[in-house]
């Protein structure tokens, strides 16, 4: 039976504002603005999108209120009156599309770089951010220019045609660093106690209040929860909660963590979906304005039951509508199977963003690239022949569908997924197959003739007569050459794959992300696992909250690491290696398996030289790398055809 969805498509009003649905696209920063804080074309696409895609409100991203609360080189901006007009222009295209639109107004404070700005840092005291400059504490003086600066940017908001304004009291940035115990040293007024950590931000509110009317929604994104030693905590939160509604509040969006706990913030895989609703229904406890949560909520089920549950009146669904703009239409017309999901992997989005890169998405190559990949089929229909059922393949087998294409997909193995297959295996890997699941359901919506347990070759080829091949075929493990003797040494793809088992002790060569995974994974299984990793971090590649995470749990169940080591041979039940100028033995071994990395697979480009066929390679038979590479070369080679 579909599910009808009725608490998450209920209208539900915010102060003075009715919104279609209870579903929220959160601030998430995109750098697709201009270096100067300008809106842009691709910027108002993008969110137009969104709109589209049937989401009741959007809250515009990070809009620094002053120049030096910039936290990136392509941040939007809202610190002078010459922004209103590209404002204007964005809210108008989101309201041609009926959503409801605030813009959240913020300054970056202890997490700003001087390197942007031009300034040191400002914060209440000079408290760094984890990795980050020492910032100086600003003065008594300073600090009622920061309640003007504020206050100027909700009238821009007003004036630019905004239906509400989100003030900015979470994540580490300048507002919440003032509310945080953690961040504040203050002893003056502004210092101390809650009511005078809370003494800024309740300013603000105040100012904001008088100066766009006591019509004009205002709400707040507040951290409810720090997650470290000495921080602002839910206790609290509560207390905050009650005097910001005091203050005439008329919405609190409840988010948790700080820079230092940046995992929580853009949380990945492994974090629960919907883990912070417990957070929400604590505040909801309290007040009697609506409350939103967020974070990792991607399945429109999970939202219905938060709302059912009464732990929220609004739900935050972000990097999901990065994945799939049309999921509100799509799960109001039962169609779950059809949306791509978010996967929580924060590498075409977060990481991208952190990285001063416009963000993009692994499992939609195009989010913020509309304009240049408008749907619709390609002026000339051709005969495509795609080997290779992994990431890559499905992704150029469905999009060259879309454009009309006729499209054979050759896989050699029984099931579509290629490296997917294995990537599903370790422990909070699930959104793996979630991806998976939904390719594989796209290649047969869309009409792609499927053969598995094809070996794809020059008669193959031949008897297709394809006008071109997309070769996709993958990697393979790179083998190690070390002396062995009475043991070998097993890939850990056959591990992930099934098609090898490993005994009680385990050494993995190799402390890369599969290596660490799969490590992770036996330990779990109440093996005794040891790493040899030739570098001197474990996962240096690895997106950082997700790595952080993992390194974690290896430490729990008991991992061995030895870093800067290098493995010089196998004798029977022993494994010895070096460490700079020391030599080790591991004894006891009963597995040793190989994470050492992958080479491309692409013989087939060689094979069909001289056909007369064009051909082209994407994916891992380029050149290893991860599935975001994978998924847009599919893509845009694809579309190109």
């Amino acid at each position: 039976m579909v599910p009808t969805l009725e608490a998450l498509f209920s209208p539900g009003t915010i102060g003075t504002m009715t919104v279609r649905n209870r579903l929220v696209m959160p601030p998430m920063g995109t750098n697709y603005a201009t270096w100067t804080g300008e809106v842009t074309d691709r910027l108002v696409r993008y969110y137009a999108e969104r709109a589209r895609g049937g989401v009741g409100l959007i809250t515009v991203e990070f809009t620094y209120v002053h120049p030096s609360g910039r936290p990136s080189f392509y941040a939007l901006g809202i610190h002078e009156d010459g922004m209103i007009p590209g404002l204007r222009r964005l809210t108008d295209a989101i309201h041609a599309e009926g959503a409801k639109v605030s813009i959240q107004i913020a300054h970056g404070g202890r997490r700003c770089r001087s390197a942007i700005t031009g300034i040191q840092p400002m914060a209440p005291s000079a408290v760094p951010c984890l990795g980050g400059e020492v910032p100086r504490a600003l003065s008594t003086a300073e600090i009622g220019n920061v309640v003007s600066w504020f206050a100027d940017g909700a009238r821009r908001a007003r004036e630019a045609g905004f239906d509400a304004v989100t003030i900015h009291l979470a994540n580490g940035y300048l507002l919440q660093s003032f509310i945080s115990p953690y961040a504040n040293h203050r002893t003056d007024e502004y210092g101390g106690s809650l009511a005078n950590r809370m003494r800024l931000p309740l300013e603000v509110v105040d100012a904001v209040r008088r100066e766009v009317g006591k019509d004009f929604p205002l709400l707040v994104r507040l951290c409810v929860d720090e997650f470290v030693d000495g921080g602002f905590t839910l206790e609290e939160a509560r207390k905050a909660a009650r005097m910001l509604e005091e203050a005439g509040v008329d919405g609190i969006d409840a988010a948790v963590g700080i820079p230092e706990t940046l995992f929580m913030i853009g949380p990945p895989m492994a974090i629960p979906q919907g883990f912070e609703a417990s957070h929400a229904r604590a505040i909801k406890e309290v007040v009697g304005i609506p409350v939103f949560t967020v974070g990792r909520i991607n399945d429109p089920l999970v939202a219905e039951r938060i709302l059912e549950e009464g732990s929220a009146d609004f739900v935050c669904m972000g990097r999901p509508l990065l994945a799939d703009p049309e999921l509100p239409r799509k799960a109001r017309e039962g169609r779950l199977g059809e949306i791509c999901p978010c996967i929580a992997c924060n590498e075409g989005c977060n990481q991208r963003l952190y990285s001063q890169l416009d963000i993009s998405c692994v499992t939609n190559p195009r989010v913020g690239r509309e304009a240049m990949y408008p749907e619709g089929p390609a002026a000339e229909l051709k005969k495509v022949l795609v080997v290779g059922g992994g990431p890559a393949g499905m992704m150029a087998a469905v999009t060259a569908a879309a454009r009309g294409h006729r499209v054979v997909l050759c896989e050699r193995g029984e099931r579509l997924g290629g490296q997917l297959l294995m990537g599903r295996v370790p422990p909070h890997k699930e959104e793996i197959e979630r991806l998976r699941g939904y390719l594989e359901g796209q290649v047969g919506r869309s009409g792609v003739e499927v053969r598995l347990g094809a070996e794809v070759s020059e008669g193959l080829v031949r008897e297709l007569g394809p006008d071109v091949v997309v070769v996709a075929t993958g990697a393979r493990p790179v083998q190690l050459r070390i002396p062995t003797v009475g043991n070998r040494i097993i890939s850990a793809w056959d591990v992930l794959a099934g098609r090898e088992l490993v005994g009680g002790k385990v050494v993995v060569i190799g402390g890369g992300e599969v290596g660490c995974e799969l490590a992770e994974l036996l330990a779990s299984q109440g093996k005794e696992v040891v790493i040899l990793e030739l570098v001197p971090e474990l996962a240096a590649n690895m997106e950082p909250r997700g790595r952080a995470l993992l390194l974690q749990r290896l430490r729990e169940l008991g991992v061995k690491v030895l870093l800067k080591s290098a493995v010089k041979g196998v004798s029977g039940s022993a494994v010895e290696y070096e460490q700079g100028e020391l030599r080790g033995r591991i004894e006891g071994v009963e597995s040793v398996v190989s994470a050492v990395g992958s080479a491309a697979e692409n013989g087939l480009v060689e094979a069909l030289k001289g056909s007369g066929v064009a051909v082209y390679t994407i994916g891992d038979s380029v050149k290893p790398r991860r599935i975001l590479e994978a998924m847009r070369e599919g893509f845009e080679l694809a579309y190109a055809l």
